[in-house]
């Protein structure tokens, strides 16, 4: 305190003498000061408070601010010790933070080095666990839609403990007296720091293992722990853990603490049990009572199916008496068949006898082929006679037609002809042409487009911007210039077009320009 105080003492004269005799400080000695006075003076103490806008920075500090009614204070955690306190600083806890008094220099602020942080009591506890709660809640981890049925039987049960507990061999003798299974254990600590992590670590590496892979996938889990208090069970309320639990895609139990302890991995697991030895009876069913149900169900079985047998064998033995006896239906049956057979051989014979007497009358009225062929020759022979009269009659008809008529009569009369089939021909040759010509399309409102070289502009995109080109409607042309669709670009006045030679003229100053004009055309 002497050394603390020194920088404060001064020999100058009261603040009624001369001011220059003031001892002269910079503001880091002040600060430097305080703070040495303010360690100094709390060496170790412990505050208590309700934690205020807790941060846990980038670097791995933890800031926080601890307040109570009349007052506040800051509050800091090195990277060291925060992985140390065991609990996660949230907004509204009371706690009691143990640590020594200190001061920030840039910011003229005292504040408190946080060593270790407790909370302040069970109350507290348990007003953290039902916000806790609470909040879980609203986001839908505890809906009962999100519960799974357990398996009947199991083949493989994951056991999530301690494995130096009296919980994992309470669960193993249970198993061993009630079904003995395939028990696989993912050890971790129940109780401290790290214990969430590890825990929820071991749900989700049971959820991922393969069902064929070196380590199966188990068909159910048990979260188990002993007996504790709040402080102890803690792990399990932490959010790491229930967040595990409910998304666990494998049936999970959970049986932390005794019948009366209430975790929240309780709500968020499929089925909870009291304690960890009925957890491992609600795993399997009691081998023993399985066995004598099976018999009993074996017994009732064949006692229901001779049963049955017997009421059948019952009713058909009265439905048999009801029956006539075979032998006295077959006896009348046997009697109509011998008739009906005696009836068939008389009726073949009878039928037999008709079909001879018609194949013989027709036979008589029958003509022998010879006679046929005969009088076929004749009719052949007197038909060539008359084709031959008939022939010889029409060559002499047409030799005395020509032999009146002078060549010269003859030869107009046959152009005549020829130029008549000639023309038809042509008529119908132009009548195609007519109704295959574009001509027809551009009486029907539509327009021909030629480029200046006289080809069809079939597509936009074939057109020149700024060419020339040509329209042709209906009843006559017209010429254009070809724009890019732009109407910003398109020039206010129009430039002169260029006459353009419609096909039609071209065939015409090509016919007249033509050496040889003498050629007339046949049409």
């Amino acid at each position: 305190m002497t050394d603390n105080n020194s920088l404060f003492d001064s020999d100058a004269p009261s603040a009624t003498g001369l001011e220059h005799n003031i001892n002269e400080f910079s503001v880091g000695e002040i600060s430097g000061a305080v703070k040495r006075t303010l360690e100094g003076a709390f060496g170790r103490v412990r505050v208590r408070g309700e934690i205020s806008r807790p941060n846990y920075h980038g670097s791995g500090h933890l800031y926080f601010t601890l307040k109570d009614e009349d007052a506040a204070m800051d509050g800091v955690c090195w990277r060291g010790a925060v992985g140390k306190l065991g609990i996660t600083l949230e907004e509204g806890m009371e706690v009691i933070c143990t640590g020594r008094i200190s001061s920030y220099p840039r910011s003229s602020k005292y504040q408190i080095v946080v060593e270790a942080v407790e909370l302040a009591g069970e109350g507290a506890l348990l007003k953290l666990l039902e916000d806790r709660r609470k909040k879980l809640t609203a986001e839908g981890l505890f809906d009962p839609d999100r519960k799974q049925d357990l398996p009947f039987l199991p083949e493989i049960i994951g056991v999530i403990t301690s494995p130096t507990g009296a919980v994992i061999r309470d669960i193993l003798h249970r198993l061993s007296d009630r079904f003995p299974r395939h028990v696989l254990l993912w050890p971790v600590i129940v109780q401290g720091d790290g214990a969430a992590e590890q825990v929820a670590d071991a749900i989700t590496g049971f959820n991922g293992c393969e069902p064929e892979g070196v380590v199966p996938r188990p068909d159910l889990l048990i979260v188990a722990r002993g007996g504790g208090s709040l402080e102890d069970l803690w792990a399990f309320n932490e959010v790491v853990v229930v967040r595990a639990a409910a998304e666990s895609d494998i049936p999970l139990i959970s049986a932390v603490g005794h019948e009366t302890d209430t975790t929240l991995i309780d709500f968020a697991s499929d089925v909870r049990a009291p304690t960890p030895t009925a957890a491992a009876e609600m795993a399997v069913p009691v081998r023993a009572d399985l066995e004598a149900q099976l018999l009993d169900s074996q017994r009732r079985l064949v006692a229901g199916l001779e049963r049955c047998w017997e009421d059948q064998r019952l009713q058909l033995e009265g439905l048999a008496r009801g029956l006539p006896q075979p032998d006295h239906l077959l006896e009348e049956a046997a009697q109509r068949l011998d008739s009906e057979t005696d009836r068939l051989k008389l009726s073949i014979a009878n039928r037999l006898e008709q079909h001879q007497e018609r194949v013989a009358g027709v036979g008589a009225r029958l003509r022998h082929p010879r006679e046929v062929m005969t009088a076929a020759g004749e009719r052949l022979s007197q038909t060539t006679e008359r084709f031959d009269l008939a022939i010889m009659s029409n060559l002499q008809n047409s030799e005395t037609r020509f032999a009146g008529l002078e060549a010269s009569d003859r030869l107009p009369n046959a152009m005549t002809r020829i130029f008549k089939s000639g023309q038809d021909r042509l008529a119908g040759q132009g009548q195609l042409l007519e109704s295959l010509s574009y001509k027809g399309v551009l009486e029907r409102g539509f327009a021909l487009v030629r480029d200046d070289d006289g080809r069809p502009v079939m597509q936009a995109a074939d057109g020149v911007p700024g060419g020339a080109i040509e329209i042709e409607f209906a009843d006559g042309s017209r010429g254009a210039i070809f724009d890019d669709g732009d109407p910003s670009k398109q020039k206010s006045a129009k430039a002169p077009v260029k006459a353009k030679k419609t096909p039609a003229k071209k065939a015409a100053q090509r016919k007249s320009s033509s050496p040889d004009d003498s050629q007339g055309s046949l049409l």
